[in-house]
């Protein structure tokens, strides 16, 4: 299991609205794609205005697979213009856990 962990700089003021739109719409299209919401969170202390969320995959083939299907359903580009204007800047990674991490790990060899 991999995880892809993204991280949107948004607006100063724009969590809310944010927050509410991918609530009500946004996040019912994701799940129905990309499956695995591991959590969604907003940032309290710290940089500010950020949105993180975590999904995880079974590979980077399953990842780019759905992301793919995400990409091309119709009810997701409609979608997109709603969130677009609120997001500063975004940020992507691909992590995988430790051995001993509690969503589980690969034991080095």
């Amino acid at each position: 299991m991999l995880y892809e962990m993204r991280t949107y700089r948004l607006k100063n003021g724009a969590v809310p609205e944010y927050l509410k739109v991918v609530g009500e719409i946004g996040i019912t299209i994701q799940k129905k794609h990309l499956g695995n919401l591991v959590g969604y969170f907003s940032s309290e202390i710290g940089a500010i205005n950020e949105i993180v969320h975590i999904w995880g995959f079974d590979s980077l083939d399953d990842r780019q697979a759905r992301r793919a299907r995400l990409a091309a359903d119709p009810e997701w580009q409609a979608f997109l213009p709603k969130i677009r204007d609120l997001i500063v800047t975004g940020e992507n990674k691909i992590m995988t856990p430790a051995a001993f991490s509690p969503l589980g790990g690969k034991v080095p060899e």
